[in-house]
């Protein structure tokens, strides 16, 4: 089958893509599992944190805000986002860290020992000498944002291939062709690589030199925190990002230890090693007595070997265009990551964004 582009991955960053590109060519969104989404996406538990990520990523995630916000009409049945304040906590050896948090960062308040038990009773005394209060962060329904991307390809046309993975990618007179196991061959002058932890064996397969992609693993559970009443608690982070914990279904918290462990692409499974750790870190900060784990789970966030955004044309491969290395960072990304990708495909003034069109192009990693 012919079409103008086909992109290849339908997590969050393949989603957004299809979905700004549809309204103006003929999309096919391509995705190997049986549910679109399921190896990250699926498994996000976001927040938009403005002061999180690299320079690139807090533009992104600025310009993204109104949307999210505010999103078009049909978009979602439920709201987007829902307050949350996050909370960075520094023990006296940390202050430093603190300190520079705070004077590279947007809107955050310092806060004294006593304030942040204010916020968070189970606070242990004496743990934290400080902290930093950012006000204007919220939780995001991940689901409901992937799926209104979704739903947007399909409005306007595009095609949704599940269970469709990419198994010869090939480009001749002009065209790439791209085999599916399924046995059906697509056609297109341009192919979008989304696959994520899969980016750069999709870029192998098609015969592209591979950027150097890191998918990292990152850990969480869930556990409850009884007695306490944590539906209304920031997200609880430590300065130096070794632990964080957040609300979770009104009842539970979910904890993590920030874990970044290098990995490789696969249906990746949590490590009782990582759980405990998590846990562990957790409760030397706030008295929580955790008698089981209710639920555990890990994902894969892959990142450039920059740390920042790889959104661009590959300066060696006609037609073949990366978008790639968001880390944890695709959800509140999304709506302006899309809409920049789709502006750098089309050949359009990315506006607002242009500023980091050269922090974010893949030709950075070529030598």
């Amino acid at each position: 089958m012919a079409y103008d582009i086909i992109v290849i991955g339908a997590g969050i960053a393949g989603a957004t893509a299809a979905a700004h590109l549809s309204p103006h060519r003929r999309v096919a969104l391509i995705e190997a599992e049986e549910t679109a989404g399921y190896h990250t996406t699926g498994r996000s538990a976001a927040l938009w944190i403005l002061n999180y990520g690299p320079r690139d990523v807090r533009e992104l995630s600025g310009l993204s805000r109104t949307f999210f916000e505010n999103p078009p009409r049909g978009f979602a049945e439920v709201p987007l986002m829902r307050r949350r304040p996050v909370l960075l906590l520094a023990t006296a050896a940390q202050l430093p860290d603190l300190d520079s948090a705070i004077a590279e960062g947007s809107g955050l308040r310092r806060v004294t020992e006593a304030d942040a038990r204010i916020l968070v009773p189970a606070l242990r005394p004496g743990y934290a000498a400080a902290g930093a209060v950012e006000d204007d962060a919220f939780d995001m329904d991940v689901s409901a944002i992937h799926q209104g991307f979704l739903r947007q390809l399909r409005q306007n046309g595009g095609t949704l291939a599940l269970r469709h993975r990419a198994g010869r990618i090939e480009r001749k007179s002009s065209q790439w062709h791209v085999e599916t196991t399924t046995h059906e061959s697509l056609q297109a002058p341009i192919v979008v690589n989304a696959a994520g932890a899969w980016g750069d064996e999709i870029a192998k397969i098609a015969g592209v030199r591979p950027l150097g992609l890191i998918p990292k693993r990152r850990t969480a559970a869930i556990v409850d925190p009884a007695p306490h009443d944590v539906e209304h608690w920031p997200m609880i982070c430590d300065v130096q990002e070794k632990w964080y914990a957040r609300p979770e279904a009104r009842t539970r918290l979910m904890v993590s230890p920030a874990d970044e462990t290098p990995d490789t692409p696969h249906d990746v499974r949590p490590e009782e090693i990582d759980v405990a750790t998590g846990i562990d870190r957790t409760q030397q900060a706030l008295d929580i007595p955790v008698r089981r784990v209710e639920h555990s789970w890990a994902g894969l966030r892959t990142f450039t070997p920059d740390g920042s955004l790889g959104f661009g044309w590959d300066p060696r491969a006609e037609g073949f265009f990366w978008t790639v290395g968001q880390g944890g960072y695709g959800i509140q990304t999304s709506p302006a990551a899309g809409q920049l990708v789709a502006d750098l495909l089309l050949g359009r003034d990315p506006g607002e964004a242009a500023s980091i069109v050269a922090a974010v192009d893949p030709a950075r990693f070529t030598p």
